[in-house]
């Protein structure tokens, strides 16, 4: 029935409140900015929040998210590129690995990748990509499916859209060579993972962890994450 299946992450597959873990992501960044001479981190930090911002609404298929972000978040030359560069990337390989705790893994996950992965289906982590991938691939390990040979990880290095923008599923349609019609999005958010259906996705929205602002967006299938496993089970 699919040849795809594309997995949003956070509040999907990793158990996490995005609201909790932002706070302390945000403080550790504060922390470790002195270090690179960024002294003043409530800048540093009003300007990340901008800059995702501006990423998240960029739509030109020509710039990259990360250049989207890099280009906004240099452009008022208040720091230097070279420290915050060097950074970020530190602050990617120690501070952010400390955030583990704020998250918890489900037991059904790592048996429906493993299970689609050997039914010879393309599985797609389909995450906002709004993070690097060395932030990605931390929170797939945090999951316990950090070693699985997916077809494609969204992060901000390699894709040139956001969510809920349609241009995000059609670029990852693309980009693994399979028509829309032919991959599944499942995801907890109403809004951002139901948008796949406007390029002709279906769609499995996750009750476990639901995000509904008010959306009028309606899934294919809808069910708690032990109904999703039986559902991929049937593929």
């Amino acid at each position: 029935m699919f040849k795809a299946v594309l997995f949003d992450l956070d509040g999907t597959l990793l158990n996490i409140d995005m609201d909790v873990f932002l706070q302390h992501y945000f403080k550790k960044m504060a922390l470790l900015a002195p270090d690179y001479g960024l002294k003043d981190s409530q800048r540093l930090i009003a300007q990340v929040w901008k800059s995702t911002d501006v990423m998240i609404a960029n739509r030109d298929p020509a710039i990259s998210n990360e250049d989207a972000f890099m280009s906004d978040f240099f452009a008022a030359g208040d720091f230097p590129e070279k420290n915050t560069r060097e950074f970020f990337d530190d602050y990617y390989d120690r501070a952010f690995p400390l955030l583990h705790n704020l998250c918890q893994g489900h037991a059904l996950v790592p048996g429906m990748i493993e299970s689609l992965l050997a039914g010879s289906k393309k599985v797609i982590i389909a995450t906002n990509p709004v993070f690097p991938i060395k932030a990605i691939q931390h929170r797939l390990d945090w999951a316990g499916i950090g070693h699985f040979p997916y077809e494609l990880i969204t992060s901000y290095e390699v894709m040139h859209f956001c969510k809920p923008h349609p241009e995000y599923y059609r670029e990852i349609s693309d980009m693994i060579g399979v028509p829309p019609e032919q991959c599944l999005m499942v995801g907890n958010d109403r809004e951002e993972d139901l948008t796949a259906a406007s390029i002709g996705m279906k769609t499995y929205l996750v009750e476990d962890g639901l995000i509904d602002r008010g959306s009028n967006l309606r899934p294919d299938w809808q069910g708690t994450l032990s109904q999703l496993a039986a559902f991929l089970e049937k593929l």
